[in-house]
């Protein structure tokens, strides 16, 4: 945790009151917090500040903002992902949230199986949102979406999300053009599941606007091929 997300209504009056169980028990466990230490808190969806702590009890622990600092950019990309297994969810959303990402599409595909859209971690999602914000320093959480259905997603919703200053590009072990790098505008990119996405699928992708694009001679897992796509293709962000 490397910043103390708040709900605006705790930040209403003069002195800030950190109270949620999971937070109070990271500080006094992991930092060992001590009245006079300072402190970086963020108001969900607002601004970032650095604190003072004035006052700590067993239920609540008491803070003054000292100085408003500089909340970290997104990086201008929309992440289309075929929705992994429940546990590879829980860190793909935190590791996206972490790195930047502004928008999260989760998708189905051939080879996603059914149930796991019955899992109780989509349920979850704004705990691992949190978690994400809390280890980036950030305070603004990505726009989420899902969608259960691949063919009408590809041809109704990802066209509106492409155009000339921003493509899309669907990862593909098998496409002959490389990722792009280093990229100065926005962008789209879809990761297909564990498996891949099918001939079918990857075609329709390409009929409606995706590039194809291979990430080099060896094939991936899902949660190994976001970083990396993420770090090729903003590198000099």
């Amino acid at each position: 945790m490397n910043i103390v997300l708040l709900d605006p209504r705790q930040t209403q009056s003069e002195i800030w009151t950190i109270s949620a169980k999971r937070q109070l028990e990271h500080l006094q466990t992991h930092l060992d917090i001590q009245v006079g230490d300072t402190l970086k808190v963020g108001i969900r969806e607002g601004k970032r500040y650095l604190t003072e702590i004035v006052e700590i009890s067993e239920t609540s622990v008491q803070l003054k903002p000292l100085q408003e600092e500089t909340v970290p950019e997104k990086l201008p990309v929309t992440l289309i992902v075929a929705l992994p297994r429940p546990k590879v969810l829980r860190r793909l959303i935190m590791d996206a949230v972490t790195m930047g990402v502004e928008k999260i599409i989760l998708l189905h595909s051939y080879r996603v199986d059914k149930s796991y859209w019955q899992t109780p971690f989509l349920q979850q999602l704004d705990h691992y949102l949190e978690l994400g914000l809390e280890q980036a320093g950030d305070t603004i959480a990505p726009e989420i979406a899902l969608y259960k259905r691949f063919k009408p997603f590809v041809e109704d919703v990802l066209p509106g999300l492409i155009s000339t200053n921003c493509p899309a590009f669907v990862a593909h072990p098998y496409a002959e053009q490389p990722m792009p790098f280093a990229l100065q505008h926005p962008c789209s990119i879809v990761i297909g599941p564990e498996g891949g996405f099918i001939p079918y699928e990857i075609d329709l992708l390409i009929k409606n606007g995706c590039q194809a694009v291979n990430l080099g001679n060896r094939i991936l897992r899902t949660e190994t091929a976001i970083p990396y796509v993420l770090g090729r293709l903003f590198s000099a962000s």
